[in-house]
């Protein structure tokens, strides 16, 4: 008999934890959260995440398209973000390059071309940092939970460190599909799940992904694992928009961005 309450005590408390859980889940998830309160000349600070080859091409692409968009409504006004923090992946040198040189048209400059010292306090609206990459090319499957912890792990290192800096955590995250953006929009949820440091109270770290221009008719392994996590989700062919069933229904249709 005191096996069998030990058991059901057990059972009930793994029912409760699993059901609190997934309201929790549920509460941060919700389309129709609150949004963040405001209020003037607080600071903004926007997060993109760059990957290898097409994936920086085209953020960097969307970035100066909606910067010079002659239509108020779409226009991005750069000097209107307070801080922007730049990630990339180990080794990804050119990705960091061409930050460098982004922000530099923008009349910017940036902290560092590859900083690691997370700790120091930043002294420019610009800083580009570095985490483990998710996956390496031709990396075999077994060993990609072990890279991608790695990068988890380091992401969240990254994020909180922002906020411990006085930059506070990022307004925004903004990806387009590369491994290590699904990585870091998970390390994003883990903050929020937990509400370390008010990542969720005080309406942080919204993720807008947009997937990639070259997928016309399916979305990309990124897309499907993140289609119902982020805050907006964007396509950019109708096709992929299209159709009203389940998860299809938070796909934005915006045009062309890049």
């Amino acid at each position: 008999m005191f096996i069998k309450a030990i058991l059901t005590l057990v059972t009930t408390c793994l029912l409760i934890t699993i059901s609190l859980a997934a309201y929790r889940l549920h509460t941060i998830l919700s389309p129709h959260r609150p949004r963040p309160t405001r209020k003037h000349g607080d600071p903004v600070h926007l997060l993109i995440i760059l990957g290898s080859g097409g994936h920086t091409a085209e953020m960097l692409s969307m970035l100066s398209r909606t910067i010079s968009s002659p239509d108020p409504a779409l226009q991005l006004n750069w000097s209107s973000l307070t801080y922007r923090t730049w990630i990339t992946s180990e080794n990804d040198t050119l990705s960091a390059q061409r930050a460098v040189v982004f922000e530099r048209e923008t009349g910017s400059e940036v902290e560092a071309k590859y900083r690691r010292d997370m700790h120091a306090p930043p002294q420019k609206p610009a800083q580009i940092v570095t985490v483990p990459r998710a996956r390496e090319i031709h990396q075999p499957l077994y060993s990609a939970p072990i890279s991608s912890l790695r990068c988890l792990l380091a992401s969240v290192v990254v994020l909180v460190n922002c906020a411990a800096q006085g930059r506070g955590y990022p307004d925004v995250v903004l990806c387009n599909g590369p491994a290590t953006a699904t990585i870091v929009v998970f390390a994003a949820l883990v903050l929020r799940f937990f509400d370390v440091r008010g990542a969720h109270t005080q309406g942080k770290l919204r993720t807008v992904y947009v997937e990639s221009w070259a997928r016309v008719k399916k979305l990309s392994l990124s897309g499907v694992l993140l289609e119902r996590v982020v805050d907006r989700f964007v396509v950019q062919w109708p096709q992929l928009a299209e159709g009203g069933k389940g998860r299809r229904r938070r796909r934005e249709y915006l045009g062309v961005l890049v």
